[in-house]
């Protein structure tokens, strides 16, 4: 990757030997990445020393289709992250996206022979890895297992069984898997930019990390991460993943529709939604203008909220089929959390609470220091969960490894047993 050091640089250089942590939220329309330290004044909270954000043009709806374009969105965000932060990196953990993804619930068993019959480690991780023995297409492959709870000889609910004394060991587990070609196609634009992913994990499950607290965790909420090319959909209840998936719909088929119905062109529908789409009120206004390369084009203000909130109607309706599914319609205490860029849209919180019939919110980060105004956009939530995700699941010394032990139980809840099983 191409660096350049100038004085200005070097005078800001952060000390190298301090562990970085670094997420890389690789979207259907931009790339961001967030640099983070644990905060040396305050090591309960994360510290915010770098971020950059650059425009992507090779993907589709979270699937990379111009491998170069990504790599050089990828170089840009990154770039731009290590000046401000004043340190070089060359890992991070990566969110995977696109309708590809998906959730499916698995089973494994196994029996105790030790002569105790005492559960140790090993043998967890021996029931998980028999809940991976599942039939799958050649071409997918098991990215994240995420253990619910485990059963020892008709003893239900049991969130760790480690120390136990039994003979029949059983866990359900929530299993996603991806397409193998996009998974290689992502690999090799992070390739190209020089950057080595730590792990892989879905945009929604970091996001998770990023903005719920351990009540939101335990009583039941689905969080929705509604990007540009999609909408990341992740039931957590009992401190444990319930559900994902991953629905190709999200801001870009807005100002789609927009440019349809408007009869305009997709930049001008583009700044229409964002200056002027508003969702589950009426207009204050008939007429709603923009300029664009010094023109001004003016449009009916009805006609800008009833094709906006058509289609988030449609997405929710989506949404509303994933609850049934799982049959947690209405049964979520925590309710809706929205992030993600197209989180913003006014009037939209209010909305989802009457269509879902669930309290809904915009998201917020928790226990966050430094460069705060520049993550404070629901845009940027997954990148900082991929940042505290590389902190909580790889600490780099020993010294590193205490301090986030030590955080995990302060505030950043349920990591080791979420995220237990790690395909990638």
């Amino acid at each position: 990757m191409l660096f350049i050091e100038d004085k200005r640089y070097t005078s800001c250089m952060h000390d190298q030997s301090i562990p970085h942590y670094v997420g890389l939220d690789i979207g259907t329309s931009t790339v961001r990445c967030i640099i983070g330290v644990l905060d040396p004044h305050d090591t309960s909270r994360f510290s915010i020393i770098g971020y950059g954000a650059a425009p992507n043009v090779g993907m589709r709806r979270g699937v990379v289709v111009y491998a170069d374009d990504v790599s050089e969105a990828i170089m840009q965000a990154v770039t731009e992250a290590e000046r401000l932060a004043g340190v070089r990196i060359h890992q991070a953990t990566v969110n995977i996206n696109g309708s590809h993804i998906s959730g499916m619930n698995s089973k494994g068993v196994i029996a105790i022979s030790t002569a105790n019959r005492e559960i140790t480690i090993e043998d967890r991780l021996r029931v998980e890895e028999a809940a991976t023995i599942v039939q799958l297409p050649p071409n997918r492959e098991i990215v994240q297992v995420f253990a619910k709870n485990y059963r020892l000889d008709g003893q239900d609910n049991i969130k760790d069984p480690v120390g136990m004394r039994g003979v029949r060991l059983e866990v359900e587990t929530h299993i996603v898997t991806a397409a193998s070609p996009s998974l290689r196609n992502l690999d090799t634009a992070l390739q190209k930019a020089e950057v080595v992913p730590n792990r892989h994990t879905l945009s929604g499950l970091a996001a998770v990390e990023a903005v719920l607290n351990r009540q939101q965790k335990e009583s039941g909420t689905v969080l929705l991460d509604i990007g540009a090319g999609t909408t990341n959909l992740v039931v957590i209840e009992d401190g444990e993943i319930q559900h994902v998936a991953v629905i190709a719909m999200g801001g870009i088929h807005i100002t789609n529709d927009l440019a349809i119905g408007l009869k305009t062109d997709l930049d001008i529908a583009e700044l229409v939604k964002i200056n002027h789409a508003h969702i589950g009120s009426e207009p204050k206004k008939d007429k709603v203008s923009v300029e664009h390369n010094k023109k001004t084009y003016q449009f009916d203000a009805v006609d800008v909220v009833m094709i906006s909130e058509a289609r988030v109607e449609e997405l929710l309706e989506y949404v509303a089929k994933e609850l049934h599914r799982i049959q947690r319609w209405r049964k979520l205490p925590g309710g809706v959390v929205l992030v993600g860029g197209s989180a913003k849209l006014p009037g939209l919180a209010n909305f989802v609470s009457n269509k879902l019939e669930l309290a809904a919110r915009i998201g917020e980060p928790q226990m966050m220091t430094g460069l705060i105004e520049k993550v404070s956009d629901p845009a940027a939530f997954t990148a900082v969960g991929l940042a505290l995700l590389d902190m909580l699941l790889l600490p780099a010394d020993d010294s590193a490894r205490h301090l986030v032990k030590g955080m995990n139980t302060k505030i950043f809840t349920s990591l080791s047993g979420i995220w237990r099983t790690i395909r990638r």
